[in-house]
This record gives C-alpha cells, structure tokens and sequence, in this order.
C-alpha cells in the first residue's frame, strides 16, 4: 500500500500513532464537558465563565481557543434577547424621543437637557441635577441633595419656571430613569405645560450634550480635587461657583458662534434682536 501510494513507511505508522492521540483541543472539550457536568445548571455556561471555571482550576486557555472548542463541540449558546412585558416598544420610544439627537435650539428656553449625575463625598454620595439649554450651553437650574428620588428633579423644573416664569410649549428631554417616568414628575410638567422628550433604552448618545457638560465638570475641576475627603456642603459650593461663576459667564463655548460663554451670547443675541 506504502509503494502505491508513493509514501516512506515509517511515516505511515507514525500517523498511525499519532491519529490515536488526541489534539489538545479534544483534550480542552473534554473538561469543558467535566465543568458542564458538575451541575444541570451549568449547561447555561458560555464562554467566559467556562473560562473562569478552567482557570480556577489552574488551566489558562485564551477566549478564541475554548470558542473554538465549545463550537466543535456544539456548546455555544444563542443569544437570547429577553422580551420584558413592562418595557416600551421601539416604536413606543421612538415616538417619545421628540428631539431625535437635535440638539439645536434657535431661542433661549425653548428646548432643555436634563439628567442626574453623582459625586462621592466624605459624607456620602451628592446627586446632582441641573437642567441644560440647548440654544447656547447655558445651565439654568441646578438641584444638588443627598438623594436621587424623583423631588430631586420635579425641584429642578420647579426651579426652572420660579426663574423664567411661564414654560408654555418647552421641551424637556432625559433618560428613562424612574425619576423622569414617574406619575409625579410628568404631572408637573404637565401642570407647565412643558412637553416631555425621552431617549431611546440604552442609547446614551440620545442625550449626549448633557452627558457632555458632566464629562466637562468633572475633568475641568472635580477630578482636580479630592471630592471624597470633602463634605456634601463643600462641594456643593465648589460646583455651584464654577458653573454659574465659570462656566455659564467666562468659559469659552465652542457650541457657540465665537465661543461666547453662554450668558454672554445670549446677552449680545438678544442686543442684536431687539
């Protein structure tokens, strides 16, 4: 057979040996296979936690090689989307998200970001609340308190119409948070006459320019500082003085024709109108 097939016998034989041997991937499906079987509910492992329980062990495999392995062997699991009766539709949310990432606004007041973000101090967490213009950058209400319950935002708005008076027609856009979803914050901007904006599940770009003043805040002057080692109150001051001491009045705006500061261009904005 060796001279039809034109081969060195030796060679043949060692392939005979060494086909009975298994490859180290065989080997790695097989305590893959010991690690499914400890337990009925393990069969819902994938790949990272297989990967856990061999390194556990003390054996190391890299993600793409057990992928590998638990392909062969028919162990990889489809993803499974979970379908939550409670959770709006996408077309629900889509219709709810009003401004669609347009974060334009043609007059002061007229179209508003909104959104919590926290600071941790010596004496707990600071919730912090502000409401964002989108016609120049401008921050035209802050709420700063201990907790994020849904008061920490109807305060806001509350804040928001004691400034400027009648809300008639403006639209105020945030996340799905409960704060924003409940019966007692919608009542309230229903009770303005406000109109409501909220973005899409997980989508953070939905609300990006909010996202952005935080990014601003925090590496502009809290990561500066050592917020943790300070109490609420003092830091509640340090962010009070630099968003209406800084950046509503001095800061440079690249949002803005010229890089006004927000104040500043809606003051010349309004010069040039009247």
């Amino acid at each position: 057979m060796c001279r039809v097939l034109n081969i060195n016998e030796s060679g043949y034989y060692r392939w005979c040996r060494n086909s009975i041997i298994p490859s180290n991937r065989e080997l790695l499906l097989v305590e893959i296979k010991k690690i499914i079987g400890e337990c009925p509910e393990n069969e819902n492992y994938g790949i990272e936690r297989i990967r856990t329980a061999l390194e556990q062990d003390g054996k190391r495999y890299s993600r793409r090689t057990i992928y590998r392995a638990m392909k062969e062997g028919g162990l990889l699991h489809k993803k499974r989307i979970p379908h939550g009766i409670t959770k709006a539709t996408d077309e629900v949310q889509e219709k709810e998200n009003i401004i669609k990432r347009d974060f334009s606004s043609s007059a002061p007041v007229k179209k508003v970001l909104s959104d919590i973000t926290e600071v941790q101090c010596s004496d707990g967490k600071l919730y912090v609340s502000p409401i964002f213009d989108c016609y120049n950058g401008e921050i035209l209400a802050l709420e700063m308190r201990s907790n994020m319950k849904k008061e920490l935002c109807i305060d806001t708005v509350k804040q928001l119409r004691q400034r400027f008076g009648t809300l008639d027609g403006v639209i105020l856009h945030t996340d799905r948070g409960s704060q924003y979803t409940s019966e007692s914050f919608r009542d309230t901007l229903k009770s303005y006459g406000m109109i409501q904006s909220l973005s899409s599940t997980g989508k953070c770009f939905d609300n990006s320019r909010m996202e952005s003043f935080f990014a601003t805040l925090k590496k502009e002057k809290l990561y500066k500082i050592p917020t943790y080692r300070m109490t609420r109150d003092q830091v509640k001051t340090v962010i009070y003085r630099y968003i209406f001491g800084y950046y509503n009045t001095r800061r440079i705006n690249g949002f803005n024709p010229g890089g006004w500061p927000p104040v500043v261009y809606r003051n010349l904005a309004s010069m040039n109108a009247a």
